[in-house]
Parts: C-alpha cells; sequence; structure tokens
C-alpha cells in the first residue's frame, strides 16, 4: 500500500523543474498574447499596419531584448564560464545555490546563453 510520502514521490519524479519552469512560460505568454489579441483589430494587407499592430510588436520586442538580458545576467552569474559565451566571471555562491535545484543548470544557462548576441561595453 503507498503512503501519502509514496504519493508524492512519484508525483514530482515525472516532471523535471526545468520543464515545469518552460511549459509555465510557454502558457504564461500564450495567455497574455490571447489576451492581448482577443480585442486587436485584423491588419490588412492592403490597409497596412495599425497602431494597435506597431504597439503589439513593440511589445514582443521589448520581451525578447529583456530576455535575452536576463540569460546574459544568469551566465555572468552561474553559467559554465568559457570561452564561448563572453563576459561571465561567475559567483561561486550562486553557482551553488542553483545546483541545489538542478545540478546541470550551470549548463543549462551556458547553452541557452550560447545563441545570444554579445556586445562589448
Amino acid at each position: 500500500m503507498k503512503t501519502i510520502n509514496d504519493f508524492g514521490k512519484s508525483q514530482y519524479s515525472s516532471i523535471s523543474r526545468r520543464s515545469f519552469l518552460g511549459k509555465s512560460l510557454a502558457v504564461g505568454a500564450g495567455t497574455i498574447g490571447a489576451g492581448l489579441l482577443a480585442n486587436a483589430p485584423t491588419a490588412r494587407a492592403s490597409g497596412g499596419i495599425t497602431s494597435g499592430d506597431a504597439a503589439l510588436l513593440r511589445f514582443a520586442a521589448a520581451a525578447e531584448i529583456l530576455e535575452t538580458d536576463f540569460w546574459v545576467q544568469y551566465n555572468e552569474l552561474g553559467g559554465v564560464q568559457d570561452h564561448e559565451v563572453p563576459f561571465g566571471t561567475g559567483n561561486p555562491h550562486y553557482t551553488a545555490a542553483i545546483e541545489v535545484l538542478d545540478e546541470d543548470m550551470p549548463t543549462y544557462i551556458h547553452d541557452n546563453t550560447e545563441s545570444v548576441p554579445h556586445f562589448a561595453g
């Protein structure tokens, strides 16, 4: 017979923290996008771009810029420090803390940051 502790273990072992976070962000972004688009007028090829369309594009661009900056900062603190992703010095305390959540987190951060363009500045 399963105890309450056994039930909790099997429930949480079926989904990783990384998978949960990724799915949660995707669902949240989809929900926000659906809410913004629900009352937006549709774009017409012959009618040009409306102010609402431009606002949605600016919002999406701002979200991408913020996400890029977050990943660069995560890598600077806790990603794998190597020549592939510059500007990171690492923070041993931060790295140890995120490894408590997932021992592969520094590699995950590094891999997500590899595709981000880097600018000296």
